[in-house]
């Protein structure tokens, strides 16, 4: 079935959260359900979804249970499994996504979806009949700061890759400080270690997959994750992960938002960086109010909206910047480290990044001249500023916008993509690299943006700017994307050839007005970020 791009479909995606790395996207209309779909069973009870394309035999299941509600006395605690069900559950409808503020709504003019602690959902889409051969199934992780967004938003809508054989998964999970707050009280209950519950609900989901989708004609035994900005870090954390074993069969990172600060060890070691429990210390501090006791009790006594509302802004005491929490069971060490020393699943990879990744966020860091951007630097880098601000060179504003959008896609997005690409050398998996470079038609002032390959990629691009480029360019890369759930290559069906990943040659496909192949994509300047930051 060939997926034109639907034009009532929201429009390419967009990025915010407050100063940190958060994409966000167009926000999913409320769907009234037109067709009745089959039943399904699962391990909990019995699904009525919807029918889209009875002749194509598509059907999307909507807002299924993977977890027990993570609500009072489950806040702040690992995933449980879902609650059984008698009656045919109606699965026609999303269910409510986590909370969160409403400036992803706010930003593309929508509605926030209705949000709740009770979040852990997940939707299927699905063209299996009965008879056909399994399916390799792709599970999407969505974007946002690890603080925003929800796995229905109109973007992720996976019609275009069920229509292609796939078996299309996406997934909530907790988000904020609900979702990764690592705090001593939390650690002292449960047996020594908190924080990464939303990586958790992940992994959750990944379970509910195993047991589960062999009905919807999906493999189990072929699972690919995928996911963009914090959903690529979320890849990152979970094909790093041991917890993660058997339940992942390959992984896609789109633009994984990595930074210097956003991987923390549980406790002080003596790194220099807040620990995670320090930092959700801080915050609870900040909520609470000085004086007040910081028991686990306290903190559940929270109210949920407030929690999101109070937490406060970057930049101000108590600020929650969400974070993957390494010296637990599921990272037992800085997962960078993890992908260095070959440690990670042994898995094909594919990641990538793209040329502008800088520019959505330079406005929560306007920069007035070079003394700006170099004060900024010391913030991060303190007594090497000098040295990584020689890296990024400027005589004048126009350059200074330049080098700062170079910076920002470098050390958020570039480094830690190209580390997870050269750990693949140590393990035998193959890695594919890949470079967006199509400007956004639509705001073409941005360029190739954080998230612009995104509309492409589930082909779901809608605007009055795209053209037959943007089209051909969208069918080519869900066929490179849906090849390498299938086999672990994107090679094949006679598509421009993708050449493997080393740390040697460094090659890598660009994808943009051209399709072509290069070599050490910023290899010079992210080997000395790299060195920097080891001294």
């Amino acid at each position: 079935m060939i997926h034109r791009r639907p034009r009532a479909v929201a429009a390419s995606a967009g990025v915010a959260a407050l100063f940190f790395a958060a994409l966000f996207t167009p926000a999913a209309v409320t769907h009234a359900a037109a067709n009745v779909g089959a039943t399904v069973e699962v391990d909990t009870g019995t699904l009525r979804g919807e029918v889209l394309d009875a002749a194509g035999g598509l059907n999307v299941y909507r807002g299924i249970p993977f977890a027990a509600p993570p609500v009072g006395d489950l806040r702040w605690k690992a995933p449980r499994p879902p609650v059984k069900w008698d009656d045919v559950r109606d699965a026609t409808e999303f269910g409510a996504i986590c909370p969160q503020s409403p400036v992803l709504a706010m930003m593309t003019g929508a509605t926030l979806p209705e949000t709740s602690e009770d979040c852990l959902f997940l939707n299927v889409w699905t063209a299996a009949g009965a008879g056909d051969e399994p399916r390799p199934v792709m599970v999407w992780i969505h974007g946002g700061g690890l603080s925003l967004g929800w796995g229905n938003e109109a973007t992720y809508d996976g019609s275009a890759f069920a229509g292609k054989g796939v078996v299309l998964v996406s997934i909530n999970y907790r988000l904020g400080p609900l979702g990764y707050l690592a705090h001593p009280a939390l650690s002292k209950e449960s047996g020594g270690e908190s924080g990464n519950y939303g990586f958790l609900d992940q992994l959750a989901a990944l379970r509910w997959v195993n047991r589960n989708i062999a009905r919807f004609g999906g493999d189990p035994d072929n699972v690919t994750i995928f996911g963009e900005s914090a959903g690529g870090t979320s890849v990152h954390a979970l094909a790093a992960s041991p917890l993660s074993d058997g339940l992942i069969h390959r992984a896609i990172a789109q633009s994984p938002w990595i930074t210097d600060t956003n991987i923390r060890p549980l406790r002080d070691v003596g790194e220099g960086l807040a620990s995670a429990e320090d930092v959700g210390a801080s915050w609870a501090q900040a909520m609470l109010g000085d004086g007040a006791k910081q028991t686990a009790k306290a903190l559940r006594g929270l109210d949920p909206q407030a929690i999101i509302t109070k937490t406060p802004q970057a930049g101000q005491p108590g600020t929650y910047e969400p974070h993957v929490t390494y010296g637990t069971a599921f990272m037992p060490e800085s997962s960078e480290d993890r992908y260095t020393a070959g440690r990670q699943n042994d898995i094909p990879l594919m990641a990538g990044t793209n040329r502008n990744e800088g520019t959505m966020f330079m406005s929560f860091q306007p920069l007035a001249d070079r003394a700006a951007f170099l004060e900024m630097l010391k913030g991060v880098y303190g007594d090497d500023a000098e040295q990584v601000a020689k890296l990024y060179p400027s005589s004048s504003a126009d350059e200074l916008k330049a080098q700062q959008d170079r910076f920002i896609t470098d050390t958020w997005f570039l480094r830690g993509t190209r580390r997870m690409l050269l750990g693949m050398d140590e393990v035998s998996s193959p890695a594919f690299q890949y470079f967006f470079t199509r400007v956004n038609p639509e705001n073409p002032v941005w360029g190739a943006h954080h998230a612009a390959e995104l509309g492409y990629v589930f082909n779901t691009l809608q605007g009055e700017n795209y053209d037959d480029t943007d089209d051909r360019l969208a069918a080519l890369m869900i066929d490179y994307w849906v090849q390498f759930a299938r086999t672990g290559d994107p090679n094949g069906g006679g598509r421009p050839a993708w050449p493997q990943f080393d740390g040697k040659k460094q090659a890598y496909l660009e994808l943009g007005d051209e399709v072509k192949t290069g070599a050490e994509l910023e290899r010079e300047i992210n080997d000395r970020l790299e060195a920097i930051r080891g001294q």
